[in-house]
């Protein structure tokens, strides 16, 4: 869909262009489920497990029911239906066991709020404890996972579970969902070239996507088993397919209506509290009932991102060049799957980074533990492997002596390599080498400035500056499609209707500005309706994975294409002109080499009417469609094929201070580095550039779920779990991009919004480590962690230290 013509002859792509939906938002008109209420409506809430795992004994709710205002209570022995994505382990609320803490495992649904969660007090619950799993290395067989261990089973049906057979590969008998592997070249060959061998092992904790607005539904179930749903989710299509598929009721049956969303983060992915309200609703008669989470329930009732544990041993020549890496990956899932095995696989074939390695060896697990559940989180499990990989990248080349920054130029993907799967990468694929230099250029690396010396010598803290490489890929199904309906209206502006939805990311403006590139219009003459209608609207595949930008813009050009067919089809007509010479400006359509005689786009906009009253044409509308081209699955072998439908390559510079006394350190700047293939609206690339940047760094930095032995969750609030506000930021933020154009992509562009969280965390380990040797290898870096790796200049939970290999 890239077009070969002169970026300056662009009148919008390219510019920045005020967010469509500003006005709306600042002024608090914007509707969210939050807000909304219906006549008639009822009020839920819920009760939640306080153990990690249990049997359910008894639950008793006379005494709710008899509560005044009460109307209807659900318990799990009554819902005999599952839910999930890729594997559909999940029933709507726990029957027999529990299988974390925070689970619901009882719902009410009453007059008011108050009353709801009175009558929750008021459940009888009876729960037998039982041991819980909390550890993914716990819960395995560690030296064959696919083999039966010691642990308990999470689900001991994981045999009859339904899941997207393709793809996933489940281990019945054990707690692993879902195992994926990866083999390139001749992995023992590579390590045999090898002269050094840096061996590590890296965790991430869980962490939580705390989106402004929380996890909201309002369900309807009227006679007739139809059903309206207004939700805060991120795809429209995916909650109805999946609610459907539980329930069995034909799609036709579900309309799913989302409005503003007030964010995502991938948390709101898939489907999540759509099933419990709908039956609250079901038993209550049919009257709409409304679930809002509390802050602390986003926590444990909700889904959050998976921790990781993720050993690397990477085998490297004297002249920097690595020859083989093997990776094994170990996905805490939490209790249920959900998304958590896309990540698993998504990781896999992309954990070798913006590297080219010639013999690789990956075993990525998703691992059932009893704690709450892992689902898609910005950068879809790059973020933390990226934490690992890149801290290995410092760590390999200090171990040879070489530069890391020399390290990684020499090691980058170019035109020629071959990744993990088997892709070969082109010269129209990204440059990383180029995202790198350039945030190296954005910190000074290698030297300070003026100033940072200056203040190094007033402070006494050290100043350290490093740079960390990415990539990403959609993680998606290869044939991912979605379809724009556009439509001119009467007085010549034009309105277009998609499920992709915009919870803050600005996708609907880039849209707004491709529809008036293509038309030639004002962008302010273009609409792109913000409530999603399953009902009304085409069909999209999920708002995740940085695949809207790509796959919605090419549908937006298409529809642009085809609605302007029409039009000159109809202008031919009346104009009494072929096609061919025809042209078109933001008002109408004219003759090329006749200016005068022309028709405005809003006498057509119904149909024209010739003088006589005779009509041609028909409403003038556009249908764009577009599917992912050129994907496959992967060979569950191997993990050969083509699974990425773009690279979106980058880099990240940072400088920090740190108190090598105390381990305190600072954030002094960050530069960030992107290749968007066009930066379609540059304001709202920096926007996702600084604000994924900062979320990144709150991962770095101070979040984290804390559990007791008993399987707890110690710190479900902002109390204890803190996330970055305006206090923490670096003093300094700048971005940049670079811009190799995507072919595929509409007008050259590939997709930003997750990726820009990439890598971030790594840089800041790897200052610290520059200027202080202290080897730090679990998030998040907290001072203590500083100050304790300062004592031995090794982090206390390093798994093997660098060895080298002796060559006869």
């Amino acid at each position: 869909m890239y077009d070969q013509i002169d970026q300056k002859d662009l009148s919008f792509v390219g510019h920045d262009v005020p967010r469509i939906d500003a006005i709306e938002k600042l002024t608090g008109e914007a509707a969210y489920v939050s807000d909304m209420i219906l006549p008639g409506m009822l009020h839920a809430a819920v009760k939640r497990s306080p153990h990690a795992r249990a049997r359910i004994v008894r639950i008793d709710t006379s005494k709710a029911m008899a509560l005044p205002g009460v109307r209807s209570i659900v318990i799990g022995d009554e819902l005999d239906y599952r839910i999930g994505l890729y594997v559909v382990d999940k029933y709507i609320l726990a029957r027999e066991e529990v299988r974390h803490y925070g689970e619901a495992v009882a719902a009410v649904a009453a007059d008011t709020l108050i009353i709801a969660k009175e009558a929750v007090r008021l459940i009888e619950v009876e729960y037998e404890p039982l041991p819980a799993v909390l550890a993914p290395l716990d819960a395995i067989n560690i030296d064959d996972p696919a083999k039966p261990g010691k642990a308990p089973l999470v689900h001991p049906k994981l045999g009859e579970y339904d899941h997207v057979r393709n793809a996933f590969t489940p281990q019945p008998g054990t707690n692993v969902a879902n195992y994926t592997k990866f083999r390139k070249g001749d992995i023992d060959k590579g390590f045999a070239e090898a002269d050094w061998i840096v061996e590590r092992q890296y965790t991430n904790p869980s962490v939580q996507h705390v989106p402004m607005e929380t996890h909201v539904a309002i369900v309807q179930w009227q006679a007739g088993d139809r059903i309206t749903i207004w939700t805060s989710a991120q795809s429209p299509y995916a909650v109805r397919n999946l609610f459907c598929h539980s329930f069995k009721i034909p799609h036709k049956n579900v309309r799913v209506i989302i409005p503003y969303i007030g964010g995502g983060f991938g948390g709101k992915a898939g489907i999540g509290i759509e099933p419990l309200v709908a039956c609250l609703s079901r038993k209550a008669g049919g009257r709409p009932v409304k679930l809002q989470a509390t802050r602390e329930e986003e926590f444990s009732l909700l889904p959050c991102r998976s921790a990781l544990t993720y050993r690397i041993k990477t085998g490297v020549r004297k002249d920097g060049k690595i020859v083989a890496q093997k990776m094994t990956m170990y996905w805490d899932s939490g209790a249920y799957a959900d998304y958590a095995v896309n990540v698993t696989r998504a990781s896999g074939y992309s954990c070798t980074g913006p590297y080219e390695i010639p013999n690789a060896w990956v075993d990525a697990y998703t691992i059932y533990t009893n704690k709450p559940y892992g689902t898609a989180y910005r950068g879809f499990g790059h973020v933390e492997f990226s934490w690992g990989l890149e801290r290995q990248m410092d760590l390999a080349a200090r171990t040879i002596g070489m530069d890391p920054l020399e390290f990684r130029r020499l090691n980058t993907l170019k035109p020629g390599s071959v990744t993990l799967t088997g892709e070969r990468i082109t010269e129209h694929t990204g440059n990383v080498t180029k995202c790198i230099e350039e945030a190296a250029r954005g910190i000074h690396y290698g030297k300070l400035t003026k100033e940072e010396a200056a203040r190094q010598k007033k402070t006494g803290w050290k100043i350290g500056k490093s740079v960390a490489g990415l990539q990403k890929a959609p993680a998606m199904p290869p044939f991912t499609g979605t379809a724009i309906f556009l439509k001119m209206n009467e007085d010549g502006t034009a309105t277009a209707n998609v499920s992709l939805t915009d919870m803050g990311q600005g996708t609907y403006t880039s849209l707004a500005q491709m529809l008036a590139e293509r038309l030639r219009m004002p962008v302010e003459n273009i609409k792109i309706a913000f409530e999603c209608d399953t009902d009304r609207d085409p069909y999209d595949w999920q708002t995740v994975a940085s695949k809207g930008l790509l796959i919605a813009g090419n549908a937006a050009i298409l529809a642009a294409d085809d609605l302007l067919a029409n039009a000159y089809d109809m202008a031919g007509q009346i104009l009494r002109a072929l096609p061919c010479d025809l042209d078109h400006d933001g008002k109408g359509v004219f003759v090329r080499h006749n200016h005068e005689k022309k028709i405005s786009f809003a006498e057509m906009a119904a149909g024209y009417a010739y003088p006589d009253g005779n009509g041609i044409g028909g409403p003038l509308v556009g249908v764009g469609r577009y599917i992912a081209q050129g994907l496959t699955n992967l060979d569950k072998a191997t993990g050969q094929g083509n699974p990425a439908l773009d690279w979106t390559y980058g880099a990240h510079g940072l400088v920090a201070e740190i108190n090598e006394e105390t381990g305190e350190y600072n954030i002094l700047k960050v530069c960030s580095v992107f290749d968007v293939g066009k930066a379609i609206n540059p304001a709202e690339v920096r926007g996702q550039a600084v604000g994924g940047m900062i979320q990144g760094l709150g991962t770095a930095c101070c979040e984290g779920y804390i559990y007791d032995a008993e399987g707890r969750l110690l710190n479900p609030s902002f109390t204890d779990n803190k996330i970055f506000t305006a206090m923490d930021l670096p003093e300094v933020i700048e971005s940049a991009v670079v811009e190799t154009a995507q072919l595929d992509g509409p007008f050259g562009a590939r997709g930003v919004g997750e990726h820009s969280m990439i890598g971030v965390c790594a840089a800041l380990g790897n200052a610290i480590l520059q200027v202080t040797g202290a080897e730090l290898t679990h998030m998040p870096i907290r001072f203590e962690d500083v100050w304790r790796a300062l004592q031995t200049k090794q982090s206390p939970d390093a798994w093997i230290v660098k060895s080298p290999v002796k060559h006869l």
